[in-house]
């Protein structure tokens, strides 16, 4: 047995919202893979929703056919809850399956339902697992079971699986016996910027605010976040950043739990100098998820030399390590307990803060996570 390695690659990617976006963790992924593999000199083309921004018209674009050296293709998109995806990776499957592709490669369970169409005409498929999807609580009964099948499709079908956590890793190996690839997120070393738009549009200032940033939904734990805060005593903001995806009766749930305390603040979508600027200048950072793949928000708050207050589930301990705050996953009083202490000890923040940036960035380097998945890539022959 022999292989031969192709020298560039031609790649198609799916299952993604858009690319240039934050609408998610997963467009942040598949923008920082595809650009970097270009700049490799590999051709890529990802497959983009057509349809409104999921935070609003207010950060629809307009409609641009190349990114960085990435080919954007638009695919038909339902637009309705629970559809929105099926439909569009239906489509750019179809797409990818016809098209001169070396590697397709698949984002996220959902999209995997579709896994088998390329497979058909003898693509190299690989499918990253970005989180346990289905048990999100976000989907129904019906959108739940479909992106179970596409979880199981992804193991039947898929050349190999790359997940991010090593948590979701023995998942794999438990319930199916298949064996998946580990390669987690990356994260580059950012530019830190002073407050001047957030005091301008919020009235922050550098160290007057915790920040949460990521979507509206309940696994997040943004309600134990919200009865934590309102529950002590700290003239801190609470910043809440992020939009709604699919999740809007949620995200009027939580806004209706912080009525009546001005110190809570909820940005809706941010993205830009907006979002830098919260990224560099909040005192902590908390994510408080219940569920998570792996959280890239997370690494982006570190990279930006922040203390960080996580749950201890393993997506979040693993990241962090001993460099930040864990409190036991959905426990209120402890999430207010720690933090009534990191707000009251400004020396402990500062003392995760001085370590965490070289920490994460010595950790997680998208260079060399680009390099790992291009070695999945490689078609091998006999």
């Amino acid at each position: 047995m022999s292989s031969k390695k192709k020298d560039k690659l031609s790649i198609a990617m799916l299952g993604h919202k858009r690319i240039p976006s934050r609408e998610g963790g997963v467009e942040v992924v598949v923008g920082e893979l595809s650009t970097g593999m270009v700049r490799l000199g590999h051709s890529v083309t990802c497959y983009n929703r057509r349809g409104h921004h999921i935070s609003g018209e207010q950060f629809d674009k307009e409609k641009i056919s190349e990114y960085n050296g990435v080919s954007l293709k638009d695919v038909p998109t339902i637009q309705k809850k629970g559809l929105a995806a099926i439909s569009s990776s239906f489509f750019a499957a179809i797409r990818a399956a016809f098209g001169k592709y070396d590697v397709v490669h698949f984002h996220a369970e959902g999209p995997c339902a579709m896994l088998w169409l390329p497979k058909l005409f003898r693509k190299r498929c690989i499918a990253t697992i970005h989180g346990l999807d289905h048990q999100r609580a976000k989907w129904g009964r019906f959108a739940g079971g479909y992106i179970l099948f596409g979880e199981k499709c992804a193991v039947r079908f898929a050349d190999e699986i790359i997940v991010l956590s090593k948590n979701v890793q023995e998942y794999f190996n438990t319930i199916y016996n298949r064996k998946t690839i580990f390669i987690p997120n990356g994260v580059s070393r950012p530019e830190r910027l002073p407050a001047e738009l957030i005091t301008e549009n919020y009235g922050l200032n550098k160290d007057d605010y915790i920040l949460f940033l990521g979507r509206l939904v309940p696994e997040k734990g943004i309600r134990y976040l919200i009865e934590a805060f309102r529950s002590i005593d700290t003239d801190k903001k609470l910043v809440i950043a992020g939009g709604a995806s699919d999740s809007e009766a949620f995200a009027r749930e939580i806004k209706e739990l912080a009525q009546g305390d001005s110190r809570i603040i909820f940005t809706g979508f941010v993205e830009g100098k907006p979002l830098q600027e919260l990224y560099s200048n909040a005192y902590i950072y908390v994510l408080p998820s219940d569920l998570e793949g792996m959280p890239l928000s997370l690494l982006e708050a570190m990279s930006y030399g922040n203390c960080t207050l996580t749950s201890d589930i393993p997506e979040c301990a693993e990241v962090v390590e001993d460099y930040g705050a864990i409190f036991s996953k959905s426990n209120v009083q402890e999430l207010a307990n720690k933090l009534s202490y990191l707000c009251d000890n400004p020396n402990v923040v500062e003392k995760y803060k001085a370590q965490a940036a070289d920490f994460i960035l010595s950790k997680y380097n998208w260079d060399d996570i680009v390099q790992r998945t291009l070695d999945l890539y490689t078609v091998r022959e006999a």
